[in-house]
């Protein structure tokens, strides 16, 4: 193939660097707080490569996340101040609850983790997350859960009740939301997940004050298919696959914040909301 410019546009599609894991054979570790001295706050070495990214709208994808691993749903919230955690939880709550059982046929949710993200004005990159402020998008491609934390997380989550919940089909659902729109700046790039081979994927260790979860880091492949919503609404949400306990379906959507070349200088900077809920599913 001949040389791609960075945004340049061909069948629907636009060009921009995505940044992937260049693996080393040693699993890459990330703090979500200040590390000892001397210690990282992140290892792994992450490489950008121009990758093509297909605008989901315009090429007229329905996709499921059962089957690319992702879903786009139309999805109006009575939530004018995402940022009032009083509001967040006693609204917001179980309007994605109810969400998720009308639209995935979802039979119980636990929604038990959410996180707010605010984009600083410049070019993505790996800034550091400062501890008591919002966090940045992510600008690597990777997974929020891995083939062996979703049952781990289950089972720190829900103690007790986690062997009920597990008795059937579960998974992971990561709701994407923008808390304004149309998003203009470091918009969502999400990958088929049945374009991403088991070898693409590659476990992290992600270490909290209380406790080491796991993440996946994807490597490039030029067999990935990658798509994005341009200018998303606050009306709109994602749902991304994070884990599922069933293995011949999507169980893992990649995904990744990426500098648009199309996005005006003056573009208001992202901010959105992701819940992570635990959802028992009909097999």
């Amino acid at each position: 193939m001949d040389a791609i410019e960075l945004g340049e546009t061909r069948d629907g599609a636009t060009f921009a660097d995505l940044f992937f894991l260049k693996p080393t054979g040693h699993k890459p570790v990330s703090f979500t707080f200040e590390p000892p001295p001397g210690t990282p706050r992140q290892s792994g070495d992450y490489e950008p490569r121009r990758t093509r990214i297909v605008d989901a709208r315009r090429a007229g994808l329905a996709a499921s996340l059962d089957r690319e691993g992702f879903a786009l749903v139309e999805a109006p919230t009575t939530v004018d101040d995402f940022w009032d955690e009083r509001r967040l939880r006693a609204d917001y709550y179980p309007e994605t609850e109810a969400l998720l059982k009308g639209a995935i046929g979802a039979r119980a949710v636990h929604i038990f983790d959410h996180t707010l993200r605010r984009r600083v004005r410049g070019r993505l990159g790996f800034r550091r997350s400062v501890e008591g402020f919002p966090r940045e998008p992510v600008a690597r491609a990777h997974v929020d859960q891995t083939v062996a934390s979703g049952p781990k997380r289950l089972r720190e989550i829900l103690g007790a009740q986690a062997g009920a919940f597990a008795r059937g089909r579960y998974a992971v659902i990561n709701v994407w939301r923008p808390l304004f729109g149309p998003v203009e700046d470091a918009p969502l790039a999400v990958c088929d997940a049945g374009s991403v081979r088991a070898d693409d994927l590659h476990a992290c260790d992600l270490v909290f004050r209380d406790r080491v979860g796991e993440t996946y880091a994807l490597a490039f492949s030029s067999e990935q298919r990658w798509f994005y919503y341009p200018r998303m609404r606050k009306a709109e949400v994602l749902l991304l696959k994070c884990y599922d306990s069933r293995a011949d379906v999507a169980r893992f959507s990649p995904h990744t914040a990426f500098d648009d070349p199309a996005t005006p200088s003056d573009a208001r900077p992202r901010e959105s909301i992701e819940l992570r809920c635990f959802v028992s599913l009909p097999d």
